[in-house]
């Protein structure tokens, strides 16, 4: 069995056990051209308190990326030089992305820091979820490109 999961891990399957994308069999897509807008990847969070934090609260499972983390899989929604303004939901460019309400709590009532906005730095991305209560940039703000690992890919998934 750990030969099969070896294998598995190396060929860039990962499984999905949470709910921001279907549950399931995903596999990493190497990225051949520049990253855009609406691009479902995969991407290591950066070792910095904030994803510190979340990790202490279990919003980020435990994985092989710098620090301990777990790739997370997420959605493009803007690029380096793109406004983003996060009010009770998001805004990029002036105008608003579905899905993309802010809350101020989480589950068990602790508080949330939203991401205050601004401009996406050079080499960074910013990145959603449309899963009401996903952990994306609307908190931890734009991520340095350099942790994209590729696309994800379903190879065997279903939603609950």
């Amino acid at each position: 069995m750990s030969v099969l999961a070896a294998t598995a891990f190396t060929g860039g399957y990962r499984l999905n056990l949470t709910p921001s994308e279907p549950l399931g069999l995903w596999r990493i897509e190497e990225l051949r051209r520049p990253v855009a807008i609406g691009d479902l990847v995969f991407f290591c969070p950066p070792m910095t308190a904030v994803f510190g934090e979340a990790r202490r609260r279990g919003y980020l499972r435990r994985g092989l990326c710098a620090g301990g983390f777990a790739p997370l899989i997420k959605t493009v929604a803007a690029l380096p030089g793109q406004r983003v303004k996060i009010t009770d939901h998001v805004f990029i460019d002036g105008l608003s992305v579905p899905a993309s309400s802010v809350w101020r709590t989480d589950g068990e009532g602790r508080a949330l820091t939203s991401d205050p906005g601004g401009v996406v730095p050079p080499h960074h991305l910013f990145l959603h979820s449309p899963f009401a209560s996903s952990y994306d940039s609307r908190y931890f703000g734009p991520v340095p490109d350099s942790g994209l690992l590729g696309l994800a890919r379903p190879v065997f998934t279903f939603d609950l």
